[in-house]
């Protein structure tokens, strides 16, 4: 970030994006809400055997039908291979469709719920590129898109599409940054330490004004602080331990007072890693009345928005399960959660 007014205009401009009209009374947009009612949503096939363009459609229509609130898709580019040729990652990251690809295909498959990614990673785009695709996604889906970013964690993909590796907190904080300044200014032009924009006229403008919510995903505390302070809210990840998210959604709503931004304002997401099981126990992980009672837990501890995700279950969403079985697994689950 080039000076601290860089920032402190960022936090505003994040900080309007959800803001309510005056004295409002829409539930659908009252911030408040979120300290009453955990809404829930589902993620779509992305990953594995079971991701496939009638399996999304099936899965992503059904969600809508029963009253999900927004549906997810996620990021992977490598699956990286040790000396012997052994995966390093989970097979649930083998074989992963482009997130943004999806949500434009949900844009126009779908007329209500929101449409979320979580994450892309920043430093794998230009600003330019990625402010691009998602106004694109914003206005196929009539202003539906959660923009859920990161900071990246593997080197291998770092590698890969020739980002350093090094400095991807400066790095991110710049690239927001010049995404406010894309989305928001009439002529943009940006001289930052990574980024250039030439003086130019960026449209269109999304339709979600000033733009889409930028939700962040973290983990270490000075990236959850950088959240309280710059973001519209947090997407934790799938290897949050749910039992002390409460302690998270404190460091990002002390950093958001501490920044002079109501904390109430902000969402707090989980991905909500679900897996089905008999005799095995764990957040999120039982029977489904187990789980159920765990989605309860998850609100009380002050998340706003968890989406429940089964790609993340290796019987589900690795390349080697039966889809057909995974997609009747996940009718189930949507069925068992579904809304009140």
């Amino acid at each position: 970030m080039a000076d601290a007014r860089a920032g402190d205009r960022l936090a505003d401009s994040w900080s309007r994006a959800q803001a309510p009209p005056t004295g409002t009374t829409d539930p659908a947009i009252d911030p408040a809400r979120y300290r009453r009612v955990m809404d829930l949503g589902f993620a779509v096939p992305v990953s594995g055997s079971w991701a496939t363009r009638d399996n999304i459609v099936d899965v992503a229509s059904r969600a809508e039908e029963l009253g999900y609130s927004s549906l997810w898709t996620f990021q992977r580019l490598l699956s990286p291979l040790d000396s012997d040729d052994r995966p390093q990652l989970a097979s649930q990251y083998r074989s992963v469709h482009d997130p943004l690809a999806v949500l434009s295909f949900l844009a126009g498959t779908t007329t209500a719920p929101r449409l979320g990614v979580a994450i892309v990673n920043l430093p794998y785009y230009a600003p330019v590129v990625l402010a691009k695709l998602l106004t694109t996604i914003d206005h196929l889906s009539g202003g539906r898109l959660d923009a859920g970013f990161g900071i990246g964690w593997s080197p291998d993909e770092f590698a890969a599409v020739g980002t350093p590796y090094d400095r991807r907190g400066a790095r991110t904080e710049e690239y927001l940054e010049c995404l406010r300044a894309i989305w928001t200014d009439d002529v943009v032009e940006v001289h930052g330490d990574r980024y250039e924009v030439p003086r130019s006229r960026i449209d269109p403008k999304p339709v979600q004004q000033p733009h889409p919510p930028v939700l962040l995903g973290a983990a270490a505390p000075a990236a959850l602080r950088r959240i309280g302070r710059l973001a519209d809210g947090w997407i934790s990840s799938s290897q949050t331990d749910l039992t002390r998210i409460d302690e998270s959604i404190a460091v990002i709503r002390d950093a958001a007072v501490e920044a002079g931004r109501d904390a109430d304002r902000l969402r707090f997401i989980c991905r909500g890693v679900v897996k089905v099981r008999t005799g095995e126990r764990g957040p999120l992980t039982g029977s489904l009345d187990e789980i159920r009672a765990d989605l309860d837990d998850l609100a009380a501890k002050g998340v706003t928005e968890t989406f429940v995700d089964l790609n993340f279950d290796p019987e589900i969403g690795s390349p080697d399960a039966d889809p057909t079985r995974s997609v009747h697994r996940a009718h189930e689950v949507l069925e068992a959660l579904a809304p009140g």
